[in-house]
């Protein structure tokens, strides 16, 4: 019984020392380091041929969300997180959104070996999936379905509310992006426009801007069309 007892505290004292890796790893000290970052990871991912879907399936998407590092790593018990920003288009006007700020994190149990620091784009399908993205918090693949962005040119093949493209270096076994919780980061949303805000006011009311996000509202432009 004891041999069952100090493997439980192994695990959770794993699980303690894998969260503290990769909160601190991901954190970028402000949203405009982020802003930055997500600017670079989208022109990247624009001509990545082994993304080459990505940008068709841009074009006809509801939103745009990116995590410029996910960190993932661990032996035994993984962990991924990173920190993500949310771009809409509104489908009357074609008009990119300001952006909102959430965190992305799982917990995997099973073969993880090595570490890893990923991209990850999030293409926003249906309107299921852009209304779980202005709720508080979410899991994917229980509110919304969830899948691996097609290779190559297969986009009709893509039928999930959200379809999630990742390019990564390094050694990782047995990672998805099913189940992984998706929260709002508010007072970052705060923060950054200079007061209380829900995403709700940022997406759909759109009562507040700043021009500071207008370089990665101008790379959504050129990636999947529409306007600032």
């Amino acid at each position: 019984m004891k041999v069952h007892w100090y493997a439980l505290l192994s695990c959770c004292l794993m699980f303690t020392v894998l969260a503290g890796q990769v909160q601190a790893e991901d954190t970028y000290s402000k949203p405009q380091e982020l802003l930055d970052q997500s600017v670079v990871v989208l022109k990247r991912f624009a001509v990545n041929e082994h993304v080459s879907s990505f940008v068709e399936l841009s074009k006809t998407a509801k939103a745009i969300f990116v995590v410029p590092k996910m960190l993932k790593g661990g032996f035994v018990i993984g962990g991924s997180g990173g920190s993500g920003v949310l771009v809409s288009r509104d489908a009357k006007t074609g008009v990119w959104s300001y952006p909102a700020f959430y965190t992305m994190g799982a917990i995997s149990i099973g073969l993880q070996i090595g570490g890893e620091s990923s991209q990850m784009i999030l293409v926003i399908m249906t309107e299921k999936g852009m209304d779980s993205l202005l709720t508080s918090s979410f899991k994917l693949g229980a509110e919304v379905s969830v899948a691996a962005g097609p290779v190559g040119t297969g986009a009709k093949a893509a039928t999930a509310d959200i379809l999630a493209y990742t390019l990564a270096k390094g050694a990782y076994g047995g990672a998805t992006v099913e189940g992984a919780i998706i929260k709002t980061k508010d007072k970052w949303n705060s923060d950054f426009y200079g007061q209380k805000v829900t995403t709700a006011d940022i997406i759909v009311r759109k009562i507040v801007t700043n021009n500071a996000a207008d370089p990665l509202r101008q790379a959504v432009v050129d990636l999947a069309g529409g306007t600032l």
